[in-house]
């Protein structure tokens, strides 16, 4: 801590000094060797000397290296015209392509002529004097401005470099790194503890540099005073006979690595190329009638405005980049996110955003989440239209896209494009693909991919094994649902009360009672109480078989247990005394589930339609075929089916015709022999039964 506050102390010390230096003296440069920036004016005569402490250039490397007149250069003067033939070689490579491109017909001897002449007289500005060999040639204005513009770039990519190789120095110094290890223990990491090791080893090279400007000052005063009256030489200045070469020549070296091989061009063209890619650009900023327009988009309605007329005239006043387009999406979808993915998807289709592969797979993603099949699957055909082919991202999201809609036969399609291109499905990949087999009524198949998960060693979920357990209990399928049973107590998966009821579901809808009843029992042995969903299940196990004294004698021992029936229970008795047209008890366990306070479940309809229907009792009918109608899209084929054939045998024709092309119109495929009971009913009117006293029909 005493070395910290010693530290701050000695820069506040640094700045003080600094500010009184700058009252009696002019700015001081550095005193490394640099060319120094070439400001936009007419003539060189007013710059700054490039070189204050380089000795005549005559006698330098400058008349031997790039003249190549003297074939024994002297080595002190090689590395003191250094930092002149790195300017020379930078401004000749800069300023080559321009007179290519200018002069695209000329032979290479006369460019090399015209840059020989040009060098010649930039160094005889930078000097002060015209040069005496090109005294009569005067270059005109243009050519001037052209070449400051050069002479200017380069200084300032020479100053980068040299304030690059600076700090590089300070970065590894005791201080910094005393610094850098006290914010560690004080707890600065990551991206802030790299900031401020910059920061410090900036600050380091400033103080270095002030006390090697207050060297300068000392050296300068000491020289003064000894070389008072004393009158220097005139030295010869340097005249120029030939173009400096940038490669061969002069060697580059950087940790002792030589530069100087051509592969090395190559190299440097490829890393351009590659940080153009990998840096992050700056979008434009937004301004005076830029920001007018833009507000404008932000608070356009997508539904009603049309955004393209004022996206081309915010594209004429900004002149966008990619960056710009995504920098106007960001700020878009904070607004509004339907405004967004109509913009976004206009942007596919223009030049200047550079769509590509990820663009396309963000859409069809944030379509997919929010459930939009349509727009999706719009984006995807204009991405194939564009001749892009769906890469493995893309591929995944559509297996979890129709996997969630119940399409098969696409999600099965992007499963086999993702195989194909060499990727081995993970658990969500396999996962949405049991799901689309499940949905599509296979279960059979999704157990097999199941089983490819196992062999894998990837395993499933158990709320994977109860998804397929229940889509193999719904179809009555017991031999399916054994294996998965019996496959999750292999796993490790004990059986709970919710398998336990698929199982007996499973018995029940196959038709065996008495084997659910088997399964019933060792539940309870097994410790686990049946609720009133396994009881259901049971009592409709019974149904099958019309068994009601075994259902009855059921319910009268589990009450002893203190069990109560729930709704379920009660709207498996509805549904099957209305099978039996006992109506009076249909009713009156309806009355029992109204007691509870809860509203009737929406199947229930279904039975008491049914009931009604085959009873003849019209109102009853019509007030809960009304409710079917209103919820048609919670229908199955096969409870759509049973209203039809009720609705033709209690002779509601017209009401069968129109249940019929609501089954239509919600994609779903009747029976033949169902279609047959329509044809039939178009030309064979339908006999109404008659009622008896107790509501019951007489055949």
């Amino acid at each position: 801590m005493r070395a910290l506050i010693h530290k701050c102390y000695k820069k506040s010390l640094i700045s003080h000094l600094r500010a009184r230096i700058s009252l009696f003296s002019d700015p001081i440069s550095i005193p490394i060797p640099l060319i120094p920036r070439i400001p936009p004016r007419r003539s060189f005569h007013d710059l700054p000397k490039p070189f204050t402490e380089a000795p005549n250039p005559s006698n330098s490397l400058l008349s031997s290296k790039i003249l190549q007149s003297d074939p024994s250069p002297n080595a002190e003067a090689e590395e003191e015209d250094e930092p002149m033939n790195e300017f020379l070689s930078r401004f000749v490579f800069a300023i080559r392509p321009k007179l290519t491109a200018a002069f695209p017909d000329l032979a290479r001897e006369t460019l090399d002529a015209m840059l020989l002449l040009i060098c010649q007289k930039v160094l005889a500005e930078l000097d002060g004097a015209a040069a005496p060999a090109v005294g009569s040639v005067e270059l005109s204005p243009d050519l001037w401005e052209t070449v400051q513009e050069i002479a200017n770039s380069v200084h300032e990519a020479m100053k980068k470099d040299r304030l690059r190789e600076e700090i590089k120095k300070y970065l590894h110094c005791d201080e910094v790194k005393e610094m850098c290890r006290f914010a560690g223990d004080v707890g600065i990491r990551g991206d802030f503890l790299r900031e401020l090791r910059f920061k410090w080893a900036r600050e380091k090279l400033e103080e270095v540099e002030f006390y090697r400007e207050l060297d300068k000052i000392r050296a300068q005063a000491q020289k003064g005073d000894e070389n008072e009256g004393i009158e220097e030489e005139n030295r010869e200045k340097p005249e120029l006979a030939a173009l400096p070469e940038r490669k061969g020549r002069i060697k580059y070296k950087i940790y002792g690595l030589d530069l100087s091989d051509p592969k090395w061009a190559e190299v440097a063209e490829r890393v351009e190329e590659a940080e153009k890619q990998i840096a992050i650009e700056e979008p434009k900023p937004i301004d005076g009638r830029s920001k007018k327009v833009d507000e404008k988009i932000l608070s356009l309605d997508a539904v009603k405005d049309d955004p393209l007329p004022v996206l081309e005239e915010w594209k004429g006043l900004v002149g966008p980049k990619r960056v710009d387009w995504v920098a106007l999406l960001d700020r878009i979808k904070e607004r509004n996110i339907a405004l967004y993915f109509k913009v976004a998807e206009h942007l596919l289709t223009e030049e200047s955003f550079e769509a590509g592969i990820r663009d396309y797979w963000r859409l069809i993603d944030a379509h997919s989440k929010a459930d939009c099949l349509e727009e999706a699957e719009r984006i995807l055909q204009k991405m194939m239209e564009k001749g892009i082919t769906p890469d493995v991202l893309t591929c995944i999201t559509l297996v979890h896209m129709y996997s969630k809609t119940g399409n098969l036969e696409r999600t099965k399609e992007a499963f086999d494009s993702l195989r194909q291109q060499g990727f081995q499905p993970d658990f969500k990949v396999y996962n949405s693909m049991i799901m689309a087999y499940v949905k599509a009524g296979n279960p059979k198949s999704g157990e097999s991919m199941a089983r490819e998960m196992e062999a894998r060693d990837i395993q499933p979920t158990k709320e994977i094994y109860m998804e397929l357990l229940r889509a193999f209990a719904e179809r009555g399928q017991v031999d399916g649902a054994q294996r998965i049973v019996n496959t999750m107590e292999f796993s490790g998966i004990q059986r709970c009360l919710e398998s336990s009821t698929l199982l007996v579901e499973a018995y029940g809808k196959s038709g065996d009672p008495d084997q659910a009843r088997r399964l019933f029992d060792l539940m309870m042995k097994s410790g686990l109480r049946p609720d009133d969903r396994c009881t259901a299940s049971m009592i409709r196990a019974y149904a099958t078989k019309n068994q009601l004294d075994k259902a009855l004698d059921l319910l009268l021992n589990l009450e002893k247990d203190g069990f109560r029936p729930g709704t379920a229970t009660y709207t498996v008795l509805v549904d099957w005394m209305g099978r039996l047209q006992m109506i009076e008890e249909a009713e009156h366990f309806l009355n029992n589930i109204r007691e509870k306070g809860e509203a009737p479940p929406f199947e229930i309809h279904v039975s008491l339609c049914d009931m009604y229907c085959r009873a003849g009792i019209k109102e009853k009918t019509r007030e809960n075929l009304k409710i079917l109608e209103e919820k048609k899209h919670l229908l199955r084929a096969v409870e759509f089916e049973r209203i039809v054939s009720s609705l033709l045998d209690g002779g509601f024709v017209n009401d069968a015709k129109r249940m019929y092309n609501l089954m239509h119109a919600q994609g779903l495929k009747p029976s033949e022999a169902l279609k047959v009971r329509i044809s039939a009913s178009q030309s064979i009117p339908s006999q109404r039964p008659s009622k008896s006293r107790s509501g019951r029909p007489r055949y």
